[in-house]
């Protein structure tokens, strides 16, 4: 009868690993932001504290690097939903989570011309990222309407569309601060009267 080779257990990645993992992504989404496509990831290997190796076993290219942070900012935004729900009432908790979904757009903004060098184009990251905000929004909508807070007489992603289309106009800080403003406008509009 042959023996079987013992089986390793899987590993969790090691603490200090994953911190490391996550100063990257950081490092990343500000020195894509300030540099675009000039940024060297030797600058965000230095901006993380990290050596250059622990970048690429982390990231083994510029894409799989970019696509990273961008998935990390929308899996941070759909986790911001359930935390928000968990914590706050349901019309504290839309509110609260627009401001950081003006944020996330800031970030997406603020990487848009290293995004658009991705190999594989954007449109694959797009559609996963739309749909986590698609699910966030009708979760806290779907709250704030249960509980009687708010009514919607339109689609909940339309929330979306106005802050992104205020933020399109013109990236920058006072966009995000107009974008910011907007979202007490829309809360008030399908706040319900009573």
């Amino acid at each position: 009868m042959p023996v079987k080779p013992k089986e390793r257990p899987v590993r969790k990645a090691r603490v200090d690993a994953e911190r490391n993992r996550q100063r990257v992504l950081e490092a990343a989404k500000t020195v894509f932001a300030e540099k675009a496509a000039s940024a060297s990831l030797e600058e965000i290997a230095r901006a993380a504290c990290v050596g250059i190796g622990t970048l690429y076993r982390h990231f083994p290219t510029r894409d799989a690097l970019i696509e990273a942070v961008y998935r990390n900012e929308a899996e941070q935004l759909a986790l911001a939903a359930t935390r928000l729900s968990d914590v706050r009432p349901p019309i504290v908790a839309l509110r609260d989570w627009l401001l950081v979904f003006v944020d996330y757009l800031d970030a997406k903004y603020g990487m848009a011309a290293v995004l658009n060098l991705l190999v594989s184009g954007t449109s694959a990251l797009y559609a996963e990222s739309g749909e986590q905000m698609k699910q966030a929004i009708t979760k806290l909508t779907d709250a704030a309407v249960a509980s009687g807070d708010i009514r919607m007489d339109m689609e909940p992603l339309d929330l979306l569309r106005a802050l992104a289309g205020v933020m399109n106009r013109e990236p920058g800080p006072d966009s995000k601060r107009a974008a910011k403003r907007l979202v007490d406008i829309l809360i008030a509009g399908v706040r319900q009267q009573g």
